[in-house]
C-alpha cells in the first residue's frame, strides 16, 4: 500500500504520530512516550511500520489500541460543537478581537490584547502540567456571557483560575479588593470566588478559586485569604508537586464532564 500519511499531534499530554489512509481515516498511531504502535487494523501492520520506520526509536511494541475507558467513550460520543477541549487560552477574547472591523483589529491600545497575552502565557504554563497528570480547559463559557479563564483538573483537585494581567505593575490585594498599578481597586477576589462556586455547582465537585497574577513587578497580599490561592505566573510549575485529592480515574471522569459545553448550562 502507498500513500499513508504520518501526522504529528499532541493529545492528552502525549506526543503521538498518527498514520492515516489517503481518505483521512487513521489506521494507527505511535505514542512516543510509551514506545507503542497501536494498530486499528492488523492488515495494515507492514505498511504502517514502513511509514513509521524513520520515527521509531528504542524498543517498540505493536498491537491493538487499548480498551477505551468510560471517559474515552464519553469523549467519543461528544459532538464537536459541544467539546471545549479545543479551546485556546483566551478563546473568548480571540473571538471578540477577530470580530472587530479590519481597521481596528491591530489597535495595540485595546486592553483586551493585554489581557489576551496574559491568558495565553498562563495557559501555556498550565498546559505544561499535563505531564504531571493534570488536564486543562481554557475559556470555559458560563451562562450570562461570563467565562472561567482556565479550569485545571489534577491530583490536587479542581482549580478555577482567573488571570490578572499586571505587566510591570505593583499589585496590592486586600480581600476582596485588588489594585493593579495606578488603577482603582476592584472586587476581583469576589469574582474569582463566584466563578469557582459556579464550577462547583456545574461539576458537583469542590472547585477551588485561584487568582494568577501575570507579569507583576511586585505582589503584596494582606492578609492572605484562607479560601483562595493566589499565585504568580512563575509559580504554576509548583502545582505539579501537589496531590492527594484525586486519582487518575477521577481526573479523567471529571475532565470528560467538564469538557462538555452542556455541563455548564446549569452553572
Amino acid at each position: 500500500m502507498t500513500g499513508l500519511r504520518v501526522t504529528p499531534a499532541r493529545r492528552q499530554g502525549r506526543d503521538r504520530l498518527y498514520v492515516s489512509l489517503p481518505d483521512g481515516r487513521n489506521v494507527a498511531w505511535y505514542d512516543r512516550d510509551s514506545g507503542r504502535v497501536s494498530l486499528v487494523s492488523e492488515r495494515h501492520r507492514a505498511d504502517v511500520l514502513a511509514a513509521l520506520a524513520p520515527y521509531l526509536t528504542g524498543d517498540v511494541s505493536v498491537g491493538p489500541p487499548p480498551v477505551p475507558t468510560s471517559a474515552d467513550l464519553a469523549r467519543l460520543s461528544l459532538h464537536p460543537d459541544d467539546d471545549l477541549a479545543p479551546n485556546r487560552p483566551g478563546e473568548g477574547l480571540l473571538v471578540e478581537l477577530d470580530s472587530l472591523p479590519a481597521g481596528g483589529r491591530h489597535f495595540r491600545q485595546d486592553p483586551r490584547r493585554v489581557e489576551l497575552a496574559a491568558q495565553q502565557l498562563l495557559g501555556d504554563a498550565l498546559d505544561q502540567l499535563e505531564g504531571a497528570g493534570w488536564r486543562i480547559l481554557h475559556s470555559v463559557p458560563l451562562p450570562g456571557a461570563d467565562r472561567i479563564d482556565h479550569l485545571a483538573v489534577g491530583p490536587a483537585g479542581l482549580l478555577a483560575v482567573h488571570t490578572l494581567a499586571a505587566r510591570r505593575q505593583r499589585v496590592r490585594i486586600a480581600d476582596p479588593m485588588v489594585r493593579a498599578g495606578r488603577g482603582g481597586p476592584s472586587p476581583l477576589l469576589r469574582l474569582t470566588r463566584r466563578r469557582a462556586e459556579r464550577a462547583t455547582l456545574a461539576l458537583a465537585a469542590a472547585v477551588r478559586p485561584v487568582l494568577a497574577v501575570v507579569g507583576a513587578a511586585r505582589l503584596d497580599v494582606l492578609p492572605v485569604p484562607p479560601d483562595i490561592r493566589i499565585i504568580r505566573d512563575d509559580e504554576v510549575p509548583a502545582l505539579a508537586r501537589l496531590g492527594g485529592v484525586l486519582k487518575p480515574a477521577d481526573i479523567e471522569a471529571l475532565y470528560a464532564t467538564a469538557r462538555d459545553r452542556r455541563t455548564w448550562l446549569r452553572a
